[in-house]
């Protein structure tokens, strides 16, 4: 995977990220979600490479990136401290801005970079999310039932995280046939990776403090916002066999938390750039040189 990227692990004030980068052209980073790792970007990456330099980071959390021990607010597993990671590591390498496309936990990191570094990101692309703070607020059995890892993961440690480490195998595997929509799209050499970075009791209890994270000190950070709209122009792309899209109007979602939406429907489940690579890549390329 990523033939021609260069693997670098990158100093920030919390420790150290984990990312590829490669190509040439204007900076163009690429958050992953849950629970997976930069590895998800590997189909669409070389097709972005070719106009952009491309930086496909793993999270505070996952991966091989620093896992710092959390605390009673959940404030290091924060959006806002997710975030500050990316704008240190793409400092490093020497980018002071740059567009941000981020899928599932990474579009909720890339939406709080954009709240909190307004001057650091030109253009924003969101995967198959709506704000989070609307998802909880709009709760009810149908959303509980197709999100129930929402619940589940903010349970007070251990709980999720030692019923995860008794089969995360197992656990992986089902949320991967769960969300998606065609078992083939995840090629081996990504689910292995995936696997091996989610078999560390570790990594689950960093994802873990993420979701908790995200049920409390962000929506407190996303109240204290509600009436800060993103300015740069923002895309969302949702699967059109998935979940968000049948729930949500999400270009009027979006269109409450940032100043200028487009966005469009693409053939696949929540894993848009493995299930639908060539048209996830078409919309993006489209959207950043734009």
């Amino acid at each position: 995977m990523f033939e021609g990227f260069a693997k670098k692990r990158v100093r920030v004030s919390a420790g150290e990220i984990n990312l590829v980068s490669g190509g040439a052209g204007a900076p163009l980073l690429l958050l992953h979600g849950y629970p997976q790792t930069h590895a998800m970007w590997h189909k669409i990456a070389p097709v972005l490479a070719k106009s952009f330099t491309v930086v496909c980071a793993d999270l505070r959390g996952y991966g091989d990136s620093v896992k710092p021990p959390s605390a009673d607010d959940h404030a290091p597993y924060s959006k806002r401290a997710m975030a500050q990671d990316q704008v240190e590591a793409m400092a490093a390498l020497g980018f002071s801005r740059f567009g941000v496309a981020g899928h599932d936990r990474g579009g909720r990191v890339a939406h709080r970079l954009a709240l909190d570094h307004p001057d650091k990101v030109g253009k924003i692309a969101v995967l198959d999310i709506c704000p989070t703070h609307a998802m909880y607020a709009g709760a009810d059995k149908d959303f509980a039932t197709a999100y129930y890892h929402w619940f589940f993961l903010i349970q007070k440690a251990p709980l999720p995280e030692r019923l995860i480490g008794a089969d995360p195998k197992f656990y992986l595997e089902t949320k991967l046939g769960q969300w998606g929509r065609d078992s083939g799209a995840f090629t081996p050499e990504a689910k292995a990776e995936y696997l091996r970075c989610f078999s560390d009791p570790t990594t689950i209890h960093a994802t873990c403090e993420d979701y908790r994270a995200a049920a409390s000190i962000d929506l407190k950070h996303d109240e204290a916002d509600m009436q800060h709209k993103i300015a740069a122009p923002l895309l969302a792309l949702w699967g059109a066999k998935g979940f968000v899209g049948r729930r949500y109007d999400v270009l009027a979602e979006w269109r409450k938390r940032a100043l200028d939406v487009r966005g469009e429907a693409v053939p696949s489940g929540h894993f848009l750039p493995e299930e639908a690579p060539a048209e996830t890549a078409a919309a993006l390329l489209a959207f950043f040189k734009s």
